[in-house]
């Protein structure tokens, strides 16, 4: 539990048109990801990984299992380190292999809260309450504050006024002094995604959100999710919901053994021009 705890606490090309009123002016890259390789010993993982996000954009990462697409959001998240390799962040250099010697744990841990990171598994803390799990990581981070001490009571006040209107924007305002035993799955996991906005972050990730859920819960969770796309939230979310996808994603990236084998909006799924994601639909 430590060593999750210190995870979520010291812890983006194609015009979608579904929403042209709100995201025609979005067209920064907020994101740049170049040439990400990582191997676990002799396995080559992820190999020469590159795309861009621009911001207020959904990309949705698809492919089999084992292809990589966790061991791509990890690394992004820092929770891996990559072997080779860029990440850059409003342009700025977040990561370079090239030049690994000059990051310290501490630099690690202020990167990573430029992405917020909601996992397959819920992960809330038994002990706090859904409200308690939503502000935790922010009342902490406060306490660093050089006017923590002074102006406590506001910060927290600040902190708190946020944190409930993240438990209505989930819809579970109601719930706001559940303990974790007593909400469903599909409740907890609506809870790790506020927990996930509450640092702010440039770039929300979600690994197979729905993976751990039944269908009746899964539509609770993705109606959460596709509410945040409608306000220009920059996502990238790893997903076996192929419809989903179609829906909500402005760009797809479909990952296999480790490559990019294709990258393009969502129409690139109703005519495929790879051999290998034409099987992988088939499937679905």
């Amino acid at each position: 539990m430590k060593s999750q705890e210190s995870i979520l606490i010291k812890s983006s090309i194609g015009f979608n048109q579904r929403f042209p009123k709100h995201r025609g002016w979005l067209n920064m890259a907020i994101l740049e990801v170049q040439n990400i390789g990582k191997r676990f010993g002799v396995a080559a993982v992820l190999n020469d990984i590159s795309f861009s996000l621009e911001e207020g954009r959904v990309l949705a990462v698809i492919g089999s299992s084992g292809s990589g697409k966790t061991t791509l959001l990890r690394c992004l998240n820092f929770l891996e380190r990559p072997d080779a390799g860029r990440i850059i962040v409003r342009g700025e250099t977040l990561y370079n292999s090239a030049d690994k010697s000059s990051y310290t744990e501490q630099s690690i841990r202020e990167k990573r809260l430029h992405f917020g990171l909601v996992f397959q598994a819920f992960y809330l803390f038994p002990q706090y309450t859904a409200f308690q799990n939503i502000v935790l990581a922010r009342e902490l981070a406060a306490k660093k504050l050089p006017d923590y001490q002074k102006n406590r009571k506001n910060i927290l006040l600040e902190i708190h006024r946020d944190g409930m209107q993240l438990m209505e924007q989930i819809g579970l305002s109601a719930k706001k002094d559940f303990y974790p035993y007593q909400l469903s799955g599909g409740q907890q996991q609506r809870v790790a995604i506020a927990r996930a906005l509450a640092l702010k972050p440039d770039i929300l990730c979600f690994d197979e959100p729905t993976s751990a859920l039944d269908p009746e819960l899964t539509g609770e969770v993705l109606k959460v999710i596709r509410s945040l796309a409608e306000k220009n939230t920059t996502m990238i979310i790893v997903t076996h919901e192929m419809q989903f996808a179609r829906q909500v994603a402005d760009m797809i990236l479909f990952i296999d053994e480790g490559s990019v084998v294709e990258y393009g909006p969502p129409k690139m799924l109703d005519s495929p021009s790879s051999e290998r994601l034409k099987r992988f639909l088939e499937r679905y």
